[in-house]
């Protein structure tokens, strides 16, 4: 990730949905692990209600990276208009969904050994059992394959 740059991906639903994630912050540590942060901002609806995507990086003291990305979607609460004296509430997020990705690499290990590593999980995600192309490039593969910080 040679900068910081939105995100675009789509979800699962069935009629898949691009959502564009808009880079919010990159911050370094006083331990020295770098975190970047991508949100959704879609109008009408609260930032703290937007999908958010974080992405770390450590070098821990064993000399081990230890990378990590985090997707969190957010369920918005429904509501069924306004009571009896015309009052309607604010949008409220009900609860936050949350998957997280953790890799830990060797020093030693190669572009290819962490790749190799992060393409099995990812097709053990998704049920794919056949060879398929390993992603190269985008935000997380950086991460975990050339473990490339975003800044």
């Amino acid at each position: 990730m040679a900068s910081i740059a939105p995100i675009t991906v789509f979800d699962g639903a069935a009629t898949p949905v691009s959502h564009t994630l808009n880079a919010i912050s990159v911050v370094s540590q006083p331990d020295g692990s770098i975190e970047a942060t991508w949100r959704e901002a879609l109008a009408g609806v609260p930032a703290y209600a937007n999908v958010m995507v974080k992405a770390r990086m450590a070098v821990l003291k064993s000399g081990v990276t230890r990378v990590e990305s985090e997707v969190s979607v957010p369920v918005m609460e429904s509501t069924s208009g306004a009571n009896a004296q015309g009052y309607t509430a604010a949008p409220k997020v009900a609860y936050v969904n949350t998957i997280r990705r953790v890799g830990l690499f060797h020093p030693r290990s190669t572009v290819t050994d962490r790749r190799l590593a992060r393409q099995i999980d990812t097709n053990l995600s998704n049920n794919i059992s056949t060879t398929v192309a390993a992603a190269t490039s985008g935000p997380f593969p950086d991460l975990f394959d050339l473990l490339t910080s975003p800044t």
